[in-house]
């Protein structure tokens, strides 16, 4: 069975959520979005926020997750962090973080904070 895109990347998001709860951390969003930009999954350990990016690849063979946030991405993810600071005038700590899923059941979830 083929699984589309989209539905992949759900069930790589849920994965990272469900790690993300397990560790410690409190969701509190996912997929949030504006017109402008969005963020795969927003979550609370403490009294820091953490803004995660998530990305699956369905074997190594096509490289790591890690390796899609380059330059431009981590541009765009911290303009997505400051509207979601704006947004909800969070003034508080806050850290963006990667997680790469793989694994045709994304059993593989490797989480990196990335600033």
């Amino acid at each position: 069975m083929i699984i589309k895109t989209t539905e992949q990347g759900q069930k790589a998001e849920l994965a990272v959520a469900e790690l993300l709860e397990q560790e410690g951390f409190d969701v509190i969003d996912r997929n949030w979005k504006t017109k402008v930009c969005e963020i795969d999954i927003v979550a609370q350990r403490s009294k820091v926020i953490y803004l995660v990016e998530v990305k699956y690849r369905s074997s190594q063979s096509q490289g790591s997750g890690f390796e899609y946030i380059a330059n431009q991405k981590l541009k765009r993810m911290k303009f997505a962090a400051e509207i979601w600071k704006q947004t909800f005038g969070w003034a508080g700590d806050y850290r963006l973080m990667a997680a790469a899923v793989s694994g045709p059941d994304c059993q593989d979830i490797e989480l990196v904070e990335i600033e």
